[in-house]
């Protein structure tokens, strides 16, 4: 058994450097010679992303870092558990198609809301580790704001999404999201002062339209209220 167990986390090393080998190595040697710049990138975009697809962050970060392909900072290696591993693959599993049908990717987010805003800060405070508790609490505030700011805005597109009867937008913005959330990543670390503007106009972008679709859904909600209260005094 386990010998079998052996062959088989082998045979996925070798699949994984063969997929993503070029791109996590690159990913690898620039966690390797992280400025002060490099690390609050990440800290963001860890953050950020977990407002978007918490276990995707954590699965795609432990698994590279399992399998050697990316060197993480002391206080996120505790994603490589294998125990983590498993459980944040299993809920990634759940959540990429749940997070595709129509209604329930609401419920989904609602549900998962509670969990995105700490563990966002809590993966941007990893970052830093025990090196530096001033830093890592600066990146936690950065983190659990970054991942507030787009849960708020993911929750608000897909209510104003889910107004329509067509499944086909649901999964163009659940994809849409997970290559966000990759990209991110990547240019974190490769690119961290360009990922700083290109996250500011993301979330300066995101923050109008959550107030334009929230005026949209407010409408919304007042015209199918009037409506049903006519209907009530029809009947």
């Amino acid at each position: 058994m386990d010998h079998t167990l052996h062959t088989v986390w082998q045979q996925l090393t070798l699949w994984w450097q063969a997929a993503f080998g070029p791109v996590a190595g690159t990913l690898g040697s620039a966690t390797a010679q992280l400025d002060m710049t490099s690390l609050l990138a990440l800290a963001a975009a860890l953050g950020w992303a977990s407002g978007l697809r918490l276990y995707l962050v954590v699965f795609v970060v432990g698994l590279s870092g399992a399998l050697g392909l990316w060197a993480l900072p002391g206080g996120l290696q505790v994603l490589q558990h294998p125990a983590l591993l498993v459980v944040s693959g299993g809920l990634l599993f759940v959540e990429f198609f749940a997070d595709k049908i129509p209604g329930l990717d609401s419920l989904w987010d609602l549900l998962n809301s509670v969990l995105r805003v700490p563990a966002g800060a809590a993966l941007a405070a990893g970052v830093f580790g025990a090196d530096s508790a001033t830093m890592a609490l600066v990146a936690a505030l950065l983190g659990g704001t970054l991942a507030a700011s787009s849960q708020v805005a993911k929750t608000t597109t897909r209510a104003a999404i889910n107004t329509s009867p067509e499944p086909f937008s649901n999964v163009v913005a659940s994809l849409a999201e997970d290559g966000l959330v990759l990209g991110a990543l990547w240019l974190a670390t490769n690119h961290p002062l360009v990922f700083a503007g290109v996250l500011t106009v993301v979330v300066l972008l995101a923050a109008w339209i959550t107030w334009v679709l929230l005026s949209f859904l407010r409408a919304a909600w007042h015209r199918l209220s009037r409506l049903l209260s006519g209907s009530e005094k029809v009947a």
